[in-house]
């Protein structure tokens, strides 16, 4: 069976970040997502709020780079969980468990690097040129053309 789910809008208010009992750090955001289409009546759009939970690595980056107004793509599934309200009341919440979240907007604060986060971008640490490399410098030619090219591709 298939639950993925991907929405797009605006953070409400700034991420909360907590840690659970067990040690594992756990982000909440709400996200302001305006519908499709307009209101027949008043002839604007309608928005949702909708709450977005991330786990662990997921729920750092969240916390770190995102703030209130701040666009977010949020890739996930529905999670729909029952609870008791204070009046012992019982009741369901629906709610995004986010897996990817991505930059919306282009706006770089605080030197901010534009991007995303995804687990597999922690898989491994990035390359680093192998030492006594030195980048080509000045106005040289990087791409130069093929002698022997006999036009057949190598695959």
């Amino acid at each position: 069976m298939l639950n993925h789910i991907t929405i797009m809008g605006r953070l409400v208010a700034d991420p909360e970040l907590r840690t659970t009992p067990g040690g594992v750090t756990v982000a909440t955001v709400r996200l302001a997502v305006d519908r499709d289409f307009k209101n027949k009546q008043t002839g604007e759009r309608e928005t949702d709020f909708i709450n977005v939970v991330a786990w662990r690595q997921t729920a750092e980056f969240i916390s770190r780079y995102f703030a209130k107004g701040r666009m977010a793509v949020v890739e996930g599934r529905l999670q729909i969980r029952p609870y008791t309200d204070r009046d012992g009341n019982k009741r369901t919440a629906a709610e995004v468990v986010a897996e990817n979240i991505y930059f919306g907007d282009s706006v770089r604060r605080d030197g901010e690097g534009g991007g995303s986060y995804s687990p597999s971008s922690y898989a491994a640490p990035a390359s680093r040129p192998a030492p006594g490399y030195e980048p080509p410098m000045g106005d040289e030619d990087q791409f130069a053309e093929l002698s022997d090219d006999d036009g057949d591709l190598p695959f």
